[in-house]
């Protein structure tokens, strides 16, 4: 992860992974599927929708549907006790 990217991440932009299904031009009759991770801000998630512009203008591939996950990579530490047992004889 670079610099830049931590410096995203801290004015809110989170790993985004897009997975988009897109007719094939060859066989328009079958669905192909790309996956595609950045880093973005939710809910407008403006990288993807630049993508997704870029990818109308420039492709022949017709997109028949977009599904996203979004998960942070920043978060506060988790810590669980645990209780250890040792046998006594």
């Amino acid at each position: 992860m670079s610099e830049s990217d931590f410096a995203a991440q801290l004015r809110g932009a989170r790993l985004t992974t897009a997975e988009i299904l897109y007719y094939r031009p060859d066989f328009p009759s079958l669905l192909q599927s790309f996956c595609w991770q950045t880093q973005d801000i939710a809910p407008d998630f403006p990288r993807l929708q630049q993508f997704l512009d870029h990818w109308r203008r420039e492709i022949e591939a017709v997109i028949h549907s977009v599904r996203i996950a979004h998960a942070g990579l920043i978060k506060p530490a988790e810590w669980r006790g645990a209780v250890l047992m040792e046998r006594l004889h």
